[in-house]
């Protein structure tokens, strides 16, 4: 049975929102990540705990509290409705801005790994070649780093591909609006569409094959080369 056209759309919409989500998790975690592998501060335990927090928390929790924040007696709601921009809770911007909090921890880690990897020494000699700080940032950590970059985005972009429940409490069900391929194949389920919830979660368990596939193949083939 081909995909109907609110299938096809609940797939566009899902990649669209990940791969704006992704961007925006590397230019979110990049710096969060950075001073998690650098800082010798108190609060690090408390901040890394933080970031943490959406690997631990059921999804409908998170989704509920980003909920009431971002509605129009929260702060987020009130800002953004002081700017002009209304609220975010059931829009595609919604879904972007809890997305980036669920999947955070997915990109923070990867790169805060890759970051402790590197060790003082490139550092240290980038600093007595009297390199400043963002010309060490981005011509020694970041080649060095360059498998966790590439980890972080693909472990955000499939996390954010395969929400559900916070992504069904911020943005709700409204086709090509915020209606993703998880909560068109929940409603395929419950209007009995076996047929149709079998071609789009088929679909995902392949796409998550492949994406730890590629995860796991890339790490071996570094492996074989260090």
């Amino acid at each position: 049975m081909p995909l109907s056209e609110h299938d096809l759309a609940a797939i566009r919409l899902t990649l669209e929102l990940a791969s704006l989500t992704t961007v925006l998790l590397l230019v979110v975690g990049t710096p969060i990540a950075w001073w998690l592998a650098r800082t010798r501060s108190r609060l690090k335990g408390a901040i890394g705990a933080v970031v943490a927090l959406p690997l631990v928390l059921p999804p409908t929790v998170l989704g509920f509290y980003l909920l009431v924040t971002m509605g129009p007696h929260g702060p987020i709601g009130q800002l953004t409705q002081f700017l002009g921009l209304g609220t975010l809770p059931f829009t595609f911007a919604g879904l972007v801005v809890a997305s980036v909090f669920y999947s955070l921890p997915f990109v923070v880690q990867p790169l805060q790994n890759a970051f402790e990897a590197i060790g003082e020494r490139p550092l240290e000699v980038a600093s007595t070649l009297r390199a400043g700080p963002w010309d060490t940032f981005f011509t020694v950590v970041v080649p060095l780093a360059r498998p966790g970059f590439i980890t972080a985005a693909i472990l955000g972009f499939a996390h954010t591909v395969g929400e559900f429940g916070v992504v069904l409490m911020i943005g709700g069900n409204i086709p090509e609006k915020t209606r993703t391929v998880a909560v068109q194949i929940f409603d395929h389920v419950e209007a009995m569409e076996y047929a149709q919830a079998h071609w789009l979660a088929g679909g995902m368990v392949l796409f998550s094959f492949l994406v730890l596939f590629a995860l796991y193949s890339s790490r071996r083939f570094k492996a074989g080369l260090s």
